[in-house]
């Protein structure tokens, strides 16, 4: 059911569950209640796997996956994908953790939890939890220095926020905020909601000076606030005592090699026989080396994997199939350049800052890029070459913004360079810039992401051609993205576009300079994000534009008006070539045991809008053979 924001929507738990799978009351609750103490709410989100091609599922048993790092742990939470409005599958957004949104014009957005859900330890979910969030967290100064999230924000102002009753709230703002919705949904959660009866002992609104004192010395931490926020993380799954209403909770804090989630009892989810979802009682989650990640799969370690794997594996992978019982489902990423490269338009160096912003430039090097033989060599030819844009499948795709400057033309490419004031040629037949130097692009690039790595190496030789050299500097990501903050990168290679099958009602925020992760003008969108507190305000015309369009999808609450804007960024994407993509479309290798059911042969991966795996409802994965299970432990 597509929220529409022009009307009232009801999700599937408008009803208690007896009355909407038209049985007897009490055998309701003896379904949902005989297993475990909890149950789910009186008014239910009834999931049936059966309307997308899965079956009704048996409770039981424990899927076992691996993380590199303790604090992957929090990737669950993504791939759970539990939210209080969400994607289904067709990408349209519907009720979840809520039992309703009511939507006036885009602005005001009304709220309807479900009567008896609870947080995993028993205690209420209710009206409370949204106003401890809003006005005890987003709106104190001590937690939240910088102010509410930008997305609760509408031309710069928060809503007016309204308790109507126990499970009802209401967020009312002057204009239309329509990143509020799509933001609910992300893959990342936004958390408008905090365990108010959990958090309060660290709050010096609720706690006991002495007390609060106390748990700050024992903790280490040098405030109040900074035990609070530490504490209050849903999403990083890391503490054991924080009330969750995600499907499975983890039972054991780090440091330690394995982490263990168990269901939720009082999760609000069931299918049309009464059963409450999750099906599996049990989540492990091994830590191992990333390079071991396709041995252990191969040698059927694991139950279910995704993250941490990619289209190198696929030979390893396929190998170990019938001898530990597995397959590898094979789906296309939903991003819009596997490798992409960004010219820094706001890079410190005036000369390299002035190159990057010559279209000719960016145009030459995007027609010097052979794509097809990037595609041949690293993805087994079986990506879509071209631009870093949305992919096909896309209700916004277009050939053309795939093809614009996008094929092997060293001529073409050779002769804008020279346009472009390039023409002088140095030692080794390279070119030199306008101040004497060598053309030596130096491409900085994360040291672990090998393909874009690989890529590079193959990109040199092309270069070459036209008389431009290439430099590769892999380095750790965070101190990457700290100096793309400073303008320090000339050039950063990193994946394209996140969200390459969006719909009209998802903010281009990947196609506007609002952010400052976004390598191809990190100053700017610095500038943006802290009202010009940061950062530099943007300085060139077109993408001016971008930043125009930007604001006018922000108020704009008609689907038709947002599909014309997001048109339009792409095709100026096309055209300006700011991000230079090279191939998309490759495979994600996800290793399924034999026996575990309901995810689907094939679909669509991607950080956002599927929150990986998460849109295809794990929760409701389950073991058809009672000998494949690995029973939990008691």
């Amino acid at each position: 059911m597509t929220i529409d924001r022009r009307q009232i929507l009801l999700g599937l738990g408008g009803l208690s569950t007896a009355a909407l799978l038209g049985v007897d009351a009490g055998a309701a609750q003896d379904v949902t209640q005989t297993r475990e103490t909890g149950s789910p709410p009186e008014e239910p989100l009834v999931y049936d796997p059966r309307a997308e091609g899965g079956r009704i599922g048996v409770r039981g048993g424990r899927i076992v996956t691996l993380v590199p790092r303790a604090r992957d742990i929090r990737y669950l939470s993504t791939m759970a994908y539990t939210r209080l409005v969400g994607y289904d599958r067709n990408l349209d957004l519907t009720p979840d953790l809520l039992r309703a949104v009511d939507s006036e014009g885009g602005r005001v957005f009304t709220l309807h939890l479900r009567k008896g859900h609870r947080w995993s330890d028993g205690a209420p979910f209710t009206a409370e939890d949204f106003r401890y969030w809003w006005e005890d967290v987003a709106l104190h100064r001590d937690l939240n220095p910088a102010g509410p999230p930008m997305f609760m924000l509408a031309a710069g102002e928060p809503p007016r926020f309204e308790v109507l009753d126990a499970l009802t709230v209401r967020y009312t703002w002057e204009v239309p905020n329509p990143r509020f919705l799509p933001a609910l949904a992300g893959p990342r959660d936004a958390l408008i909601y905090s365990p108010a009866h959990y958090l309060r002992q660290f709050h010096s609104r609720y706690a006991g000076d002495a007390e609060l004192a106390r748990r700050v010395a024992s903790a280490n931490v040098r405030s109040w606030a900074a035990l609070h926020n530490r504490y209050d993380a849903m999403g990083d799954e890391a503490d054991p005592d924080m009330p969750t209403v995600y499907p499975w909770r983890v039972t054991n804090a780090g440091p330690a090699s394995r982490f263990v989630f168990r269901r939720n009892p009082y999760y609000h989810r069931v299918d049309p026989t009464g059963q409450q979802l999750p099906y599996v009682d049990e989540i492990v989650v091994d830590l191992a080396s990333p390079g071991l990640f396709a041995a252990k799969a191969n040698a059927g370690e694991v139950d279910l994997m995704s993250r941490g794997l990619n289209m190198a594996d696929i030979p390893v992978l396929k190998q170990g199939e019938k001898a530990h019982g597995y397959r590898t489902l094979m789906w296309p990423i939903a991003r819009g350049s596997e490798v992409a490269l960004y010219p820094n338009l706001t890079a410190a160096d005036p000369v390299w800052r002035a190159l990057n912003r010559d279209v000719r430039f960016r145009r030459a090097l995007s027609l010097g890029i052979d794509r097809n033989t990037l595609n041949n060599a690293l993805f087994f030819g079986l990506g879509t070459e071209g631009n870093n844009t949305v992919r096909e499948g896309s209700r916004l795709f277009r050939p053309e913004y795939r093809s614009r400057f996008a094929q092997y033309d060293p001529a073409a490419a050779n002769a804008l360079l020279d346009e472009a004031g390039l023409a002088a040629r140095g030692p080794g037949d390279v070119r030199l810039l306008p101040d004497g130097r060598i053309l030596e692009i130096v491409v900085e690039v994360e040291g672990d992401a090998a393909v874009a790595v690989d890529a590079l190496q193959l990109i040199t030789e092309f270069w070459r051609d036209i008389g431009v050299k290439l430099f590769i500097k892999p380095q750790d990501r965070t101190v990457l993205r700290n100096r793309s903050y400073s303008g320090l990168p000339v050039m950063i290679a990193a994946p394209g576009l996140d969200n390459a099958m969006p719909t009209e009602i998802m903010p281009p925020t990947g196609l506007a300079p609002v952010y400052q992760d976004n390598y191809a003008w990190p100053k700017w969108g610095q500038y943006m994000e802290t009202g010009g507190k940061v950062g530099e305000a943007c300085d060139m015309e077109v993408p001016r534009r971008l930043l125009a369009l930007y604001g006018e999808w922000l108020e704009e609450s008609r689907d038709v008006v947002k599909t014309g804007i997001w048109h339009q960024m792409l095709e100026m994407h096309a055209d300006e070539q700011w991000i230079i993509g090279t191939v998309a479309g490759a495979l994600q290798p996800i290793v399924l045991r034999d026996g575990l059911r309901n995810l689907p042969e094939d679909a669509v991966y991607s950080w956002e809008p599927t929150a990986m795996i998460g849109v295809y409802r794990i929760d409701a994965l389950f073991w058809d053979d009672a000998g494949r299970r690995g029973q939990a432990p008691s």
